[in-house]
């Protein structure tokens, strides 16, 4: 029950009250609440979380490459995933410098097109390298040609096609490179006030350094946005291939062909004797009649055995069976 207020203390409360010394509206006011400030030009669409998922995604997009790309380009590729943001478009598209290599990637069965950025001095080595040259950039940048654009090509579809595989935990992609463009005002893919997610990559082709750039639209990503989390990312990873293959191996081995030769015996005959051989010469061989034979399994002698003959063709008959190597 409530404490019940004494004459006095009454008394003394409306004498407060008239003098001002007590304030009954600064006594009923609650804690301030603190508000956080919200850009609507540039809306949070992309956590933290969603950032360092798409970091995980395209390191292992970087090690692929790494390991796929020197087939192709002979020189040592060294890929490292830098950082991620997000920002609006116009930013991205702004920032972008001429001439600009920008493949522009159908990430089927998602919407919209995400776009890879590849700095110009790498675009020149990797041409320099495919037609046969050291790998060198060009002192000058200029406008690339047909021809080189088409060169260039074949390495953008070699690398968009390695992005099926890191996206598998999250879901199942068929990318598909759609054009090269050199100039970031055919390259407006969504509304320039639109959120996106930038993966710098750093690229390194021999002792040439560069960036490249991964454009990821929100709209894009948006249907799968629940999902781009470490927690579900490693919960879909496979796990570990349990399956036992003893059975098949051992089905291949056992159907393999082995070559098996029984040696009759060994003799030494000078270089003039060996070229006037003729056909009914003898040569003596440092066996006897009776002597077991060798019998190598490839190089490795496995049986003896006893010369002998079988349904008209010769035969040996095994004996004994050397297990030692």
């Amino acid at each position: 029950m409530a404490d019940v207020l004494s004459q006095n203390e009454i008394d003394a409360l409306l004498k407060q009250l008239s003098t001002g010394e007590l304030d009954v509206d600064g006594m009923n006011d609650e804690p301030a609440v603190k508000i956080k400030d919200y850009d609507f030009a540039r809306p949070a669409k992309f956590s933290k979380e969603h950032l360092r998922t798409l970091e995980i995604i395209f390191e292992h997009f970087g090690r692929l490459v790494s390991s796929n790309l020197p087939a192709y380009l002979r020189k040592n590729v060294q890929v490292d995933v830098m950082n991620s943001e997000a920002v609006t478009y116009s930013e991205f598209s702004n920032a972008l410098s001429n001439p600009v290599l920008l493949g522009i990637v159908d990430f089927a069965p998602l919407q919209g097109n995400v776009i890879i950025e590849l700095a110009s001095n790498l675009g020149f080595a990797i041409i320099d390298r495919m037609l046969g040259g050291m790998g060198d950039p060009l002192e000058k940048a200029r406008d690339f040609s047909e021809i080189e654009l088409s060169v260039l090509e074949r390495i953008f579809t070699i690398v968009v096609d390695l992005l099926r595989e890191p996206w598998s935990n999250v879901i199942e992609i068929y990318p598909r490179l759609e054009r090269i463009e050199t100039n970031s005002q055919f390259a407006q893919i969504i509304s320039p006030s639109e959120m996106i997610a930038i993966v710098t990559i750093s690229v390194a082709i021999g002792n040439v350094e560069g960036l490249m750039n991964v454009c990821l639209p929100f709209i894009t990503l948006e249907d799968i946005m629940d999902k781009l989390n470490t927690k579900y990312w490693f919960s879909t990873m496979q796990s570990k291939d349990e399956t036992s293959y003893d059975e098949v191996i051992e089905t291949l081995i056992n159907k393999a062909q082995i070559p098996i030769k029984a040696l009759l015996g060994k003799s030494s005959i000078s270089v003039i004797d060996f070229i006037n051989l003729q056909v009914g010469d003898i040569i003596k061989l440092n066996s006897q009649v009776d002597d077991e034979l060798d019998v190598y399994v490839g190089n490795i002698v496995k049986f003896k055995a006893l010369p002998g003959s079988g349904a008209d063709k010769y035969a040996v008959k095994v004996t004994e069976i050397i297990r030692e190597e």
